[in-house]
């Protein structure tokens, strides 16, 4: 049986019984002279739903909770999305954003209605967390914000009365509500999206019925010059191509941007989706190939977007991504509550490589979701708080956000086990606002180590440095008992001699360079 170690942030050679070396050997090259279009910041946007724990205890505690906060939200949280420069966070939801109407969550918060949360679990929804809380929350953090609109349930009227009360500077009532429940100044609305999974939860609709309404709703969705938001329409689920294809031929003049939502289930079935946390390695495998699946999603809706759109103006956002387990025993099915361990940052760091590659049209993106739901960056129990190994691949990922993409050329066995085939290295490279060309090398493997030998065309860097993740087990993972246990390293693994790079990756690993 293999084990793993880091000697000095280098994946020490492990060896089997016999004595020979698990290592796979990949080759590459690394075109900087070759730029491509730039990775935009919100590729590494969050999604926060009215969910279990996702708003209320992960975001919200209010300002009388013993919990320590700034004006109501959780002061632990706070700090660590401002350290992950958040770019974008998308909000109410989610299937709750079709069931949500936004004039019960303004003005004094002891007497906005109390509803049930039908979407998720059939809880109470005190409407404590509004209009108000989230747009302050992300000033607080400072993010860009992206609303989700109700069309399924709502009207054109309700929606551009929304856009009017976040937007206008006039003194028309509704901006003086505004006023009256505390903020003069108009809020920046950068992204709006007009309804969510409209085929589904939504309101299962037709791709037909919706492509109308979108033109409809999207028509209302007004706001003073200077401060119009992107409009999104709400996209496919996951290979639904005719969803995009009748979408774009009736509606692509009338759009911004078109979402589109891919969930990782690593068994296939949405009934038994199989454990966070007890799995074995064709568990593991199996996984990788559900991930991986995104570059054909990726590449299949753009080729789809390209017959209307062949200058690319409409972006295609993945605005809902990530992994999806059964829920963590003994907690509440509909609060949609899961750990999260090596497997998950494995997956995290390969999709965003794809992203990477698609910059040309894949220009805003948000895992689900923040804290506490599904492939979280952060998980709370009351007042702990633990950072999850997802959260450190996009702390690791932090230089790419608004670096120019720069392709990567990498020969790379296969990693089988089983029935399961992925490449067992993926890739990517931009170069930074900061002048540095930054690569990432996922390593998904479990077993063996790997050496990456890359030959840097157009590139006169003559060091290499950065920061590994990775863990003893598959399933290793942070836990409110030992929250370090999967963290970043320091990386000493990397060398570069004349226009050659070369790194030695653990097993399961992710590991971000910077070259100079």
């Amino acid at each position: 049986m293999l084990k793993h170690a880091l000697m000095g942030g280098v994946a020490a050679a492990l060896l089997m019984a016999g004595g020979a070396v698990a290592q796979t050997k990949v080759g590459g090259t690394l075109r900087a002279d070759q730029p491509g279009a730039v990775i935009q910041p919100e590729v590494y946007g969050q999604f926060a739903e009215h969910l279990g724990r996702g708003i209320y205890e992960g975001v919200w505690v209010g300002e009388d909770s013993k919990i320590p906060n700034v004006k109501g939200y959780r002061k632990d949280v706070v700090d660590a999305l401002k350290a992950l420069k958040v770019p974008v966070v998308r909000w109410p939801g989610g299937c709750f954003a079709d069931d949500y109407h936004w004039r019960e969550g303004v003005g004094p918060r002891d007497k906005r209605p109390v509803k049930v949360n039908v979407m998720w679990g059939g809880v109470e929804e005190p409407n404590t967390f509004g209009t108000h809380e989230f747009m302050d929350f992300a000033e607080l953090i400072g993010t860009k914000t992206y609303i989700a609109g109700n069309v399924g349930s709502g009207t054109p009227q309700e929606m551009s009365e929304w856009v009017e009360y976040l937007t206008s500077p006039t003194n028309s009532s509704i901006a003086n509500m505004r006023r009256a429940n505390g903020r003069d100044k108009p809020w920046k609305v950068d992204y709006f999206g007009v309804g969510n999974e409209n085929w589904g939860c939504g309101g299962q609709m037709t791709a037909e019925h919706y492509t109308n309404l979108y033109r409809n709703f999207a028509e209302f969705v007004r706001a003073p010059r200077g401060n119009r938001p992107v409009k999104v329409a709400a996209g496919p689920n996951a290979e639904d191509y005719n969803w995009t294809e009748v979408l774009m031929k009736g509606a692509a003049k009338n759009m911004n941007a078109l979402s589109l939502h891919y969930y990782v289930i690593p068994t296939g079935n949405w009934s038994k989706k199989g454990s966070a946390t007890v799995f074995d390695e064709q568990g593991w495998g199996d996984t990788m190939v559900q991930a991986l699946k995104m570059e054909e999603l990726v590449t299949k809706h753009s080729a789809v977007m390209d017959k209307y759109d062949p200058e690319k103006k409409v972006g295609l956002y993945v605005d809902e991504w990530g992994v999806w387990y059964d829920v963590e025993p003994g907690t509440e099915p509909g609060f949609l509550y899961q750990q999260n361990t090596m497997r998950d940052a494995v997956v995290a760091a390969a999709t965003l490589n794809i992203f990477h590659k698609h910059a040309d049209r894949v220009r805003l993106a948000a895992i689900a979701q923040m804290v506490n739901v599904l492939q979280a960056m952060i998980l709370t129990d009351k007042e702990k708080m633990v950072l999850t190994p997802t959260y450190w691949v996009f702390d690791l990922y932090k230089p790419f956000q608004g670096a120019t993409y720069l392709p990567v050329e990498i020969d790379t066995p296969q990693y089988v086990v089983g029935k399961s085939s992925v490449p067992a290295v993926t890739a990517s490279a931009g170069k930074g606002t900061d002048g540095a060309v930054h690569v990432a090398l996922v390593n998904l493997d479990p077993n063996k180590s790997a050496t990456v030998t890359v030959k840097l065309s157009g590139s006169t860097a003559k060091t290499a440095k950065g920061r590994v993740l990775t863990g003893p087990e598959m399933a290793s993972r942070n836990t409110f008992e030992k929250p370090d246990a999967v963290k970043p390293a320091e990386f000493k693994g990397a060398t570069i001699k004349g226009d050659t790079l070369t790194a030695t990756l653990p097993a399961k690993s992710v590991v971000v360079l910077d070259l100079n």
